[in-house]
């Protein structure tokens, strides 16, 4: 039989061997400092694998950050502040280059010639497909008059009975 196949935002054995070299270390603690809480006190760090699975699967799904599964990953916000990290520290540009390197070695790739094809316009025809902004639905504006026609006017001023003088 083949290989189990995985989720595409879970990260096999042997992946994970290629990325854990290039994952940051955390700083430690500086030991001249007095801190208030017990030393050991507090949750304990999310796994370093944990974290990178969970970044994998909010770029695989494109889900939040606080729509991550909490059972499976755990807190949110520790893995988008680890996450945040390893930016500063240039890990997923290394992860890139890494990556780069290791295909250049198994297909090659063509330095020399590359392309790029990309547009940024309006598309032409979107006003009559679409119709009006919605944003502009509720605002007040001039309209246009009928040509020879003259502007519409209630045909009563005030409503209720008719005071006599």
């Amino acid at each position: 039989m083949g290989k189990p196949r995985l989720a595409s935002w879970e990260v096999s054995d042997a992946f994970w061997e290629r990325v854990e070299p290039l994952v940051p270390r955390r700083p430690k603690r500086s030991s001249n400092r007095k801190y208030r809480r017990k030393p050991g006190g507090g949750r304990k760090p999310i796994a370093v694998r944990t974290v990178f699975e969970a970044i994998v699967y909010v770029l695989r799904t494109g889900c939040q950050w606080k729509a991550l599964p909490k059972e499976r990953f755990g807190s949110a916000s520790a893995i988008h502040k680890r996450f945040m990290e390893w930016e500063r520290a240039g890990f997923f540009v290394a992860l890139w280059r890494t990556g780069l390197a290791e295909y250049d070695e198994m297909e090659g790739i063509a330095w020399r010639w590359q392309s790029v094809d990309g547009a940024l316009l309006k598309a032409p025809l979107a006003q009559e497909a679409v119709g009006a902004n919605p944003t502009d639905r509720g605002k007040k504006r001039q309209q246009a008059n009928v040509a020879g026609r003259r502007p519409w006017r209630p045909a009563v001023d005030r409503r209720g009975p008719r005071q006599s003088p």
